[in-house]
């Protein structure tokens, strides 16, 4: 009693520590609240809600832009003290986040326009990756502070990009930073002018998220990924950052990554051990960077989140590429430093590695890894798996030295556990499969005096009612589904295993098979206290799905459904008693 007395006092006091703790989430900037409405929410209870916020709190809440009508994504100008109210308000009951809406900064640092001079691209063997591939058919979105045509962007393919700050199609840059990105990545080549790009037969998809100034918000920034991932772009390039957490910027990078998009993002100019956001995301590639001998960047955020380093520059060699003066809007080549400069060399080798047949997102960065330049020594994670290295990155992509796709995948995000069990069905799910292994066990304290619980009920109890249902969550990559479904199923739902149906089979989910494991089963010391286990695990998984999910073949999903189910189930209950006081009265006898 102490220990558990003990244990109950340390969760409480870990929970609230963790409650309490302010953490890299918390530091970020804002000047307003995102405010995501759940998509089941009719659109007029929502004007509703909006009306409302903006009667309490004298504050008006609009649209993002017009890509958040479907998500229901408002944003209303606020500080901390209004995001604590709307989260103690009746609103979170009915919106999936109400979180800041932080404000990310392009990731440069001051540029010297003198620096003539690309050391950076031999410095990732770019010219053996050349003899392969220049990139052809992959789209690489950069979301920046926009791309203007410069003049060594001529003959560079684009796609239609949008103004996700002036909501508008057209994403020309007011702050050269975008360009410069874009530039890194595909360049005009061999056009006699200027200097060169990574992947310059690549296509580039310019979407404005970040102002003149540099900064931008969030939402703007989940938007375009979103936007991205839907209009094919196969790679993001994420010159940016900031130390805000974001739910809503998280869900857009992993819905990039369930579609195939390679997420690339700048770690941080902070000198810190940590990656920036969005680089810290799990499905986002982090790069760090290096100066002109290879050293970690002065600047250069390190440790933890960092994958893959690649150049950046510094005062003693900058990145060239061809811009725009904000001051003018005329055409310049200038030299940046940055870990902004460093993500597009990664962004442009991805491309690379896509067009000689490496698509997807996990696999993409597999190669990057292995073909990346180790060092012997790197305590502290500056480098992640070493130095971006072009020319081997290729040779392994068009070797096809990754094989592993062909017989286990990580499923849906990493390991084989497959998230939207939880997260689609999960919330809806969970919580019945739990009530009925629950409930099979209540039924059992009900029968205390007759029944004995060893291990051979308790496996019948689980066996009854819910299986190991977790197993329905796993996705094994070319393999069939129903041996997961098999061993995920309950007794009753045994009958649709292999169709994969929800609908209940009513010869499984009848008192017919309980009543058949007891009569064959009745005479075996062991096995007997499993048929008795099952029926009762039979007899709560019934209960429960007349009152949750009444649907079975032929009847429909009506009262009619519902009432076959739940006499069953008290059948099953009454054959699990009747039973258990056969064997009382033969330990008597």
């Amino acid at each position: 009693m102490k220990r558990i007395l003990l244990l109950g006092l340390f969760i409480i006091g870990l929970g609230f520590a963790l409650f309490n703790f302010s953490g890299m989430a918390n530091r970020g900037e804002f000047e307003s609240i995102i405010i995501d409405f759940r998509e089941d929410i009719p659109t007029i209870n929502v004007s509703q809600e909006l009306s409302a916020i903006a009667q309490k709190y004298q504050q008006q809440p609009t649209l993002n832009s017009i890509f958040s009508i479907n998500d229901h994504v408002y944003i209303v100008e606020g500080d901390r003290k209004l995001l604590k109210q709307l989260k103690k308000s009746s609103l979170k009951q009915k919106t999936e986040y109400i979180e800041p809406n932080y404000i990310y900064q392009a990731l440069e640092v001051p540029n010297d326009p003198e620096y003539p001079k690309q050391w950076n691209f031999r410095s990732i063997n770019i010219e053996q990756a050349w003899d392969e591939t220049k990139g052809t058919g992959i789209t690489v979105a950069v979301i920046d502070t926009g791309v203007t045509k410069v003049p060594d962007l001529k003959i560079t393919k684009f796609t239609e990009g949008y103004d996700f700050v002036n909501d508008r199609t057209e994403a020309s840059d007011d702050n050269g930073h975008g360009t410069h990105v874009a530039g890194t990545i595909a360049q005009s080549t061999n056009n006699a002018y200027g200097v060169a790009g990574i992947a310059y037969e690549s296509t580039i998809m310019p979407l404005k998220v970040l102002s003149g100034s540099g900064g931008g918000t969030v939402a703007d920034i989940a938007e375009a990924i979103k936007f991205a991932a839907d209009h094919n772009a196969n790679v993001i390039n994420l010159s940016l950052g900031g130390s805000g957490e974001s739910n809503l910027l998280k869900e857009a990078v992993d819905y990039a990554y369930n579609k195939g998009v390679v997420v690339i993002a700048a770690a941080g100019n902070s000198n810190q051990n940590s990656a920036a956001y969005p680089a810290r995301y799990p499905h986002v590639i982090s790069v760090a960077a290096t100066d002109s001998t290879g050293e970690k960047a002065p600047y250069s955020n390190y440790g933890a989140g960092v994958d893959i380093s690649a150049p950046g520059g510094s005062e003693t060699g900058k990145i060239l590429q061809n811009t725009i003066d904000p001051s003018t809007g005329e055409s310049v080549f200038v030299g940046f430093q940055g870990t902004s400069m460093a993500a597009p060399h990664v962004a442009g080798v991805a491309a690379l590695v896509q067009a000689s047949g490496v698509t997807e997102p996990a696999e993409v960065l597999k190669v990057l890894k292995q073909s990346a330049r180790k060092l012997q020594e790197d305590p502290l994670n500056h480098f992640g798996a070493g130095h971006l290295d072009a020319g081997a990155a290729v040779k392994l992509a068009l070797k096809g030295q990754i094989t592993f796709k062909d017989f286990f995948r990580w499923l849906r995000d990493n390991g084989y556990l497959n998230p939207r069990f939880w997260i689609d069905g999960g919330a809806i799910a969970l919580l019945p499969k739990i009530a009925m292994v629950l409930g099979s066990y209540l039924l059992a304290w009900v029968l205390r005096n007759y029944l004995p619980f060893n291990l051979s009920l308790q496996s019948g109890l689980i066996f009854g009612s819910s299986g190991l249902f977790f197993l329905q969550g796993l996705y094994v990559f070319d393999l069939p589904q129903w041996p997961m479904r098999l061993f995920g199923s309950s007794l009753p739902e045994l009958g649709n295993t292999v169709v994969g149906s929800a609908t209940f089979n009513p010869l499984f989910a009848s008192v017919l098979i309980p009543f058949a494991l007891i009569s064959f089963l009745s005479g075996h010391q062991t096995l007997k206290w499993f048929a008795i286990g099952s029926s009762l695990g039979v007899a709560a998984c019934l209960g429960i799905s007349a009152v949750v999910d009444p649907a079975v073949w032929g009847l429909g999903s009506n009262a009619i459904a519902q009432g076959f189910l739940a006499i069953n189930a008290i059948l099953c209950f009454g054959l699990a008693y009747l039973a258990s006081q056969g064997e009382k009265q033969k330990h008597k006898a």
